[in-house]
Protein backbone atom coordinates (compact mmCIF):
# COMPACT_ATOMS: atom_id res chain seq x y z
CA UNK A 1 0.00 0.00 0.00
CA UNK A 2 0.94 3.47 -1.26
CA UNK A 3 0.92 6.33 1.68
CA UNK A 4 0.64 9.77 0.27
CA UNK A 5 2.48 12.45 2.51
CA UNK A 6 0.68 15.12 3.55
CA UNK A 7 3.58 17.92 2.58
CA UNK A 8 4.85 16.64 -0.70
CA UNK A 9 1.16 15.92 -2.02
CA UNK A 10 0.31 20.19 -0.93
CA UNK A 11 3.91 20.88 -2.59
CA UNK A 12 3.07 19.73 -6.13
CA UNK A 13 -0.08 21.30 -5.64
CA UNK A 14 1.24 25.01 -4.93
CA UNK A 15 3.56 24.07 -8.02
CA UNK A 16 7.09 23.18 -6.33
CA UNK A 17 8.53 20.38 -6.62
CA UNK A 18 8.91 17.64 -3.87
CA UNK A 19 12.49 17.82 -4.02
CA UNK A 20 12.60 21.74 -3.23
CA UNK A 21 12.77 21.97 0.47
CA UNK A 22 12.90 25.80 0.90
CA UNK A 23 9.69 26.49 1.95
CA UNK A 24 8.78 23.86 3.68
CA UNK A 25 8.67 25.43 7.23
CA UNK A 26 5.85 27.94 5.79
CA UNK A 27 4.70 25.03 4.04
CA UNK A 28 4.31 22.64 7.22
CA UNK A 29 3.01 25.77 8.96
CA UNK A 30 -0.09 26.84 7.08
CA UNK A 31 -0.74 22.91 6.78
CA UNK A 32 -0.43 22.56 10.29
CA UNK A 33 -3.15 25.79 10.43
CA UNK A 34 -5.72 24.44 8.48
CA UNK A 35 -5.35 20.92 9.99
CA UNK A 36 -6.39 22.41 12.85
CA UNK A 37 -9.32 23.82 11.34
CA UNK A 38 -10.29 20.23 9.37
CA UNK A 39 -10.17 18.82 13.29
CA UNK A 40 -12.35 21.01 14.61
CA UNK A 41 -14.82 20.24 11.98
CA UNK A 42 -14.61 16.87 13.41
CA UNK A 43 -11.77 15.33 11.31
CA UNK A 44 -9.00 13.33 12.40
CA UNK A 45 -7.05 12.66 15.25
CA UNK A 46 -7.42 15.60 18.13
CA UNK A 47 -3.95 17.77 18.35
CA UNK A 48 -2.79 16.44 15.00
CA UNK A 49 0.17 17.96 12.84
CA UNK A 50 2.91 17.34 10.46
CA UNK A 51 6.47 17.69 10.79
CA UNK A 52 8.05 16.69 7.61
CA UNK A 53 7.30 14.76 4.49
CA UNK A 54 6.69 11.38 6.17
CA UNK A 55 3.41 12.34 7.61
CA UNK A 56 0.80 10.89 5.82
CA UNK A 57 -2.99 11.39 4.69
CA UNK A 58 -4.13 8.09 6.27
CA UNK A 59 -2.23 9.09 8.98
CA UNK A 60 -5.16 12.18 9.56
CA UNK A 61 -8.01 10.15 7.88
CA UNK A 62 -7.76 7.25 8.84
CA UNK A 63 -9.38 4.70 6.48
CA UNK A 64 -11.95 7.14 5.92
CA UNK A 65 -12.03 7.14 1.93
CA UNK A 66 -15.09 9.43 2.00
CA UNK A 67 -13.09 12.56 3.22
CA UNK A 68 -11.08 12.93 0.14
CA UNK A 69 -12.32 16.42 -0.03
CA UNK A 70 -10.09 17.04 2.63
CA UNK A 71 -7.49 16.97 0.56
CA UNK A 72 -8.95 19.41 -1.54
CA UNK A 73 -10.12 22.16 1.49
CA UNK A 74 -6.52 22.08 2.51
CA UNK A 75 -4.78 22.85 -0.63
CA UNK A 76 -7.38 25.82 -1.14
CA UNK A 77 -6.53 27.41 2.00
CA UNK A 78 -3.10 26.57 1.90
CA UNK A 79 -2.72 28.26 -1.26
CA UNK A 80 -4.63 31.44 -0.54
CA UNK A 81 -2.33 31.51 2.35
CA UNK A 82 0.95 30.45 0.91
CA UNK A 83 0.66 32.00 -2.79
CA UNK A 84 -2.61 33.62 -3.30
CA UNK A 85 -3.67 34.49 -7.02
CA UNK A 86 -3.23 38.42 -7.49
CA UNK A 87 -7.22 38.61 -9.55
CA UNK A 88 -9.61 39.20 -6.89
CA UNK A 89 -11.82 37.16 -8.45
CA UNK A 90 -9.89 34.22 -8.11
CA UNK A 91 -9.59 34.91 -4.81
CA UNK A 92 -12.87 35.51 -4.29
CA UNK A 93 -13.41 31.70 -6.53
CA UNK A 94 -11.12 29.71 -4.11
CA UNK A 95 -12.79 31.54 -1.09
CA UNK A 96 -16.14 29.84 -2.20
CA UNK A 97 -14.73 26.30 -2.96
CA UNK A 98 -13.65 26.79 0.75
CA UNK A 99 -16.81 27.71 2.02
CA UNK A 100 -18.78 24.22 -0.23
CA UNK A 101 -15.75 22.19 0.67
CA UNK A 102 -16.12 23.04 4.77
CA UNK A 103 -19.48 22.70 4.23
CA UNK A 104 -18.81 18.95 2.92
CA UNK A 105 -16.52 17.71 5.21
CA UNK A 106 -18.83 19.03 7.86
CA UNK A 107 -21.46 16.82 6.38
CA UNK A 108 -19.30 13.22 5.52
CA UNK A 109 -17.55 13.35 9.00
CA UNK A 110 -20.59 11.87 10.84
CA UNK A 111 -20.51 8.56 9.52
CA UNK A 112 -23.93 7.92 9.72
CA UNK A 113 -24.90 10.53 7.38
CA UNK A 114 -24.81 10.26 3.54
CA UNK A 115 -25.45 12.32 0.56
CA UNK A 116 -27.81 11.69 -1.87
CA UNK A 117 -29.26 14.20 -4.33
CA UNK A 118 -27.76 17.00 -2.87
CA UNK A 119 -30.00 16.06 0.32
CA UNK A 120 -28.59 15.52 3.35
CA UNK A 121 -30.11 11.92 5.30
CA UNK A 122 -29.45 10.79 8.81
CA UNK A 123 -28.43 6.84 8.89
CA UNK A 124 -30.88 5.07 11.09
Amino acid sequence: MVTESILDSIKIMVGSSVDDTNFDAELIMFINGVLAIINKLGVGPTGYKISNNSNTWDEFLGDRTDLEEVKTNVYLRVRLAFDPPQNSFLVTSIKEQIAESTWYIELYHKEDTTVEGGETKDGE
